[in-house]
């Protein structure tokens, strides 16, 4: 018996000095992570975890109700994704073709209100606020340098990023983009508490304005600059600018970095449901307008949803590209599977939501984002 009580006051005291170590090195965040992932039965970030941080509510006004096609649900989904839905975790999914409702289906007791974590979808809503913000004249333009806003932001190059560098991936940012090392930046800027000393951390150690590099970190930095510049939390401008002229159907929350005061993790994490995100992509996909109203200017529209670079032909400024089928697709994408996907081409949006995306990558795309447009093209397709 005192054998096995002196080996539990090892164990206790060495997960103490482990615990302690971690804290003195910056690590303590982690505990945060176990508390969220793994005491919930995950094994990492879920799309219902919102309501296990603070958040800071994007406010709505007036709902502006979504069209409903005269052929609402009257096609059945394939077998195919059928298969996919299960296998994936779909628990949202919906077609939506010259701006009605063509179809729309929920799961695992999801519906039309449920919120769920919109991840990386969140950088168009930042970009978006970006747009938003030189129209308003609060940022001069997108060759704005960020030392204009944070004059003493390190690295041999940091006076010539500017915030289309941060829009467009391509900002020579030293930021490590890894998902699933739990002392990676990703990680302590998603745990811990203090993103903006995160972000003053780093520095522009490469050239800018050379060649895309997806980063996180760009778009975190770039929300800095937005509430530098507007003097305004990312939720109250993001609401006053794009939630409210939108008529979104419900409030929306942006995750904070562990306090009420604290900042908008602006490169994911806006908890809302799925016609809400779909509502972006409509306005992208009617160039800016919304019920006759321009509320982004069209060439912030072209901007966005065309390459910057050719030699990466995959993203815009916030948005994912491809040319699948030889159309012209922007996407909204986000970590496990979150999608809106507009086709400009067929006035055509397909939204996705869902906890798994398929593991396999096909041209810069997970193969689930394929499946998803194939099988939406088949059930229209058969419509009368």
């Amino acid at each position: 018996m005192k054998k096995v009580i002196k080996t539990f006051k090892w164990i206790l005291v060495t997960i103490l000095i482990l615990s302690v170590g971690l804290y003195v090195l910056g690590y303590g965040y982690i505990f945060k992570g176990i508390q969220v992932v793994y005491f919930t039965g995950h094994t990492t970030a879920f799309i219902d975890d919102y309501s296990y941080f603070d958040n800071r509510t994007i406010e709505t006004s007036t709902q502006q109700p979504w069209k409903v096609s005269d052929q609402y649900n009257s096609a059945s989904p394939t077998k195919k994704l059928q298969d996919t839905n299960s296998e994936l975790g779909t628990v949202a999914f919906f077609i939506i073709k010259d701006g009605k409702i063509w179809y729309e289906n929920y799961a695992e007791n999801y519906s039309k209100t449920s919120k769920t974590n919109s991840f990386s979808m969140a950088k168009s809503f930042t970009v978006s606020l970006l747009f938003k913000a030189i129209q308003d004249g609060y940022i001069k333009n997108l060759e704005q340098p960020i030392t204009d806003f944070f004059p003493d932001y390190k690295g041999e190059f940091a006076s010539q990023c500017t915030v289309g560098d941060l829009a467009s991936m391509a900002s020579g940012l030293n930021w490590d983009e890894q998902y699933y090392s739990p002392f990676s930046m990703t990680a302590k800027s998603y745990y811990d508490n203090n993103i903006r000393s995160l972000m003053k951390s780093l520095e522009i150690e490469d050239q800018p304005g050379q060649s895309f590099k997806y980063l996180s970190g760009n778009t975190q930095l770039l929300g800095m600059v937005i509430e530098k510049a507007t003097n305004k939390s990312l939720s109250e401008y993001l609401s006053q600018s794009i939630w409210r002229p939108l008529g979104m159907n419900d409030f929306g929350l942006w995750q904070l970095d562990g306090v009420k005061s604290g900042m908008e993790k602006s490169y994911c994490c806006i908890a809302t449901n799925a016609r809400n995100f779909a509502k972006l992509g409509q306005l992208y996909l009617q160039n800016g307008q919304w019920n006759g109203k321009q509320i982004l200017q069209e060439k912030f529209v072209k901007m966005a949803t065309y390459p910057r670079f050719e030699d990466s032909p995959q993203y815009g400024y916030g948005f994912w590209l491809s040319d699948y089928k030889d159309k012209h697709i922007f996407t909204m994408r986000g970590i496990l599977g979150q999608y809106v996907i507009g086709i400009p081409e067929d006035d055509l949006l397909i939204v996705r939501l869902g906890h798994k995306r398929s593991p396999k990558k096909i041209n810069h795309f997970p193969k689930d984002f394929y499946v998803y447009i194939d099988e939406a093209y088949k059930m229209l397709s058969k419509k009368d």
